[in-house]
């Protein structure tokens, strides 16, 4: 029993000055919580990222269909110059901004209730039914929105009396379902936001004679607007590098996302790929740094 004591008390004495130690040294603690981590994303991210960008400048022997690692610019060159890729950059650009658009419209209003109007019952009920579709498949929710929009469907049915149509299969169909996809990305870190700004700031506006929307465009807007370029972010870059949905919806539209795939699956041309999968890697980039230069971002 003495000896079983004796072998403890140092594993229990070494214990607490390995505790006492990292204690005392706040950035070792720091270091060994976020090496795990950043680890990870170096190799899964940044790793990733740099090979992507270095196969973008190999080509495939036209013969044998192998790649060639030699160094070449044949494949950033075709997709600056090709009217091809211009044209499917600029279709990819709107359909990405026409997302981000709606769905912060649509955010705004359901954000702001939730998080200034609805009581603490609502709030929670609205939440709820904010999440509820991020607990479905990503392509049951295509393809529900894809049965909606044909010709023969639910929206049709609805329309037909009042002479109109549903706009079938295209870039209006994808700009539908991918802004109903998005728009819980939008909604949430709206209302994270929104909660932010003090119920006293609203209660002095409407006590000096402002009205709703004045309080709304002078006071709750401006101190929102970090949120809302975080929520754009998610429903930007998520509709740049979408694929599957102009696939199931989009009739014979395509978006980047698709030539990359193309490229990838049926030509078998790994370096074009990575080349055309650079422009919205280029485009993020560009939109953060221009968000980052704005200072929007350095309240959140």
């Amino acid at each position: 029993m003495t000896s079983l004591t004796a072998v403890a008390r140092p594993r229990r004495t070494a214990a607490r000055a390995g505790s006492a130690f990292l204690m005392r040294h706040a950035w070792l603690r720091l270091t060994l919580l976020l090496t795990a981590p950043m680890f990870w994303l170096g190799v899964v991210y940044i790793v990733a990222l740099a090979l992507l960008l270095v196969t973008a400048f190999w080509s495939v022997d036209s013969f044998t269909g192998e790649i060639s690692t030699t160094f070449t610019f044949a494949n950033v060159a075709q997709v600056l110059t090709d009217s091809l890729y211009r044209a499917v950059t600029l279709r990819t650009l709107g359909v990405a901004v026409a997302v981000t658009v709606i769905d912060v419209l649509l955010a705004l209003p359901i954000a702001f209730f939730m998080a200034k109007v609805a009581t603490p019952r609502a709030r929670g009920i609205l939440m709820i039914m904010v999440l509820m579709p991020l607990w479905a498949s990503y392509l049951v929710k295509a393809y529900a929105w894809r049965s909606v929009l044909s010709h023969d469907g639910i929206l049709q049915w609805i329309l037909t009396p009042f002479g109109g149509h549903t706009p079938g299969y295209g870039l209006t169909a994808t700009i539908i379902t991918l802004s109903y996809l998005w728009l819980p990305y939008v909604i949430l870190p709206i209302h994270a936001g929104l909660e932010r700004v003090p119920d006293s700031l609203l209660e002095a506006s409407a006590d000096l004679g402002g009205g709703t929307w004045r309080t709304i465009r002078h006071i709750v807007l401006p101190m929102a607007v970090p949120a809302i370029i975080a929520g754009t972010i998610f429903s930007f870059s998520l509709s740049l590098g979408d694929y599957i949905t102009v696939n199931i919806v989009g009739g014979a539209s395509q978006m980047l996302g698709n030539l990359v795939y193309t490229n990838v699956g049926a030509a078998n041309n790994l370096p074009l790929a990575s080349a055309i999968a650079l422009i919205p890697i280029v485009i993020i980039f560009a939109y953060l740094f221009l968000v980052r230069r704005t200072g929007a971002l350095d309240n959140l």
